[in-house]
């Protein structure tokens, strides 16, 4: 019994960490994923840089053209920075976000195959009417 008891203790902080994690914003996240990606930090120099990385949309990477050339900007306005990347950074920063997601899931998946592979029943339920009364 002790071990079923630590079993489900185990299950409720795992189901919410998980919770947490996801309620938690994702800015940090893919701003991690940007790095890993290749995407540089910058911070802005003037005031038509800072002008700018306050309309772009916050927690979103944003296609921007300039002088001919295409980046993608990932704005951190609270820190006054942003991250960016070209179209191969940007390609492998959408790779890393699949991977990650597909990752989540699985990992929620094979949570929910566990739980539903416990054999309740192999252990007589939690107690209950038998022909003698309560057992």
């Amino acid at each position: 019994m002790k071990h079923v008891l630590a079993y489900l203790k185990c299950i409720s902080a795992i189901a919410f960490l998980i919770l947490a994690v996801g309620c938690a914003s994702d800015l940090p996240e893919k701003e991690n994923l940007a790095v890993a990606a290749g995407f540089k930090t910058i911070t802005p120099t003037n005031a038509n840089q800072a002008a700018l990385l306050t309309t772009l949309p916050a927690d979103q990477v944003t296609r921007i053209n300039h002088k001919g050339k295409t980046y993608y900007v990932l704005p951190d306005a609270k820190n006054n920075q942003a991250f960016i990347g070209g179209p191969k950074q940007y390609q492998s920063y959408q790779q890393l976000r699949l991977s990650k997601q597909l990752s989540n899931e699985n990992l929620e998946a094979a949570e929910m195959n566990q739980a539903a592979a416990m054999d309740w029943g192999g252990w007589g339920g939690w107690g209950g009417w038998g022909d003698d009364g309560w057992y």
